[in-house]
């Protein structure tokens, strides 16, 4: 078995003010759902980055997902790649605002 994603967010930023949200977040999206077998991580993380940008989500959610996506192994190259090819379906703003984003997790380095 790989990895287990726990999450914890839900409860520590919403506590008792939406408790029941809060239990969807961190069980069932995160702990259910993200702990699936039947796709990996990697891809995982990649179709949540493709969705968020998708849908012109580009505050602190997108930046964690990109994040996640990084420690589960996508490569900067992988992620510029991700973000090139969603442009021409989601939208060329919406890729430069993920791209600025994606700057910041990855850092300024040449794609190698």
């Amino acid at each position: 078995m790989s990895e287990k994603i726990v999450q914890t967010a839900g409860k520590n930023q919403l506590g008792e003010f939406a408790h029941e949200f809060a239990h969807f977040n961190d069980d069932i999206l995160f702990g259910e759902n993200w702990n699936n077998q039947d796709i990996d991580l990697k891809t995982r993380c990649m179709i949540t980055v493709v969705a968020l940008m998708a849908q012109g989500i580009t505050d602190s959610s997108l930046k964690y997902h990109i994040e996640n996506a990084k420690n589960h192994g996508v490569s900067q190259k992988e992620m510029a790649a991700i973000i090139t090819h969603v442009a021409f379906y989601a939208g060329w703003p919406k890729a430069w605002a993920v791209f600025n984003l994606a700057k910041e997790v990855y850092g300024e380095q040449l794609l190698d």
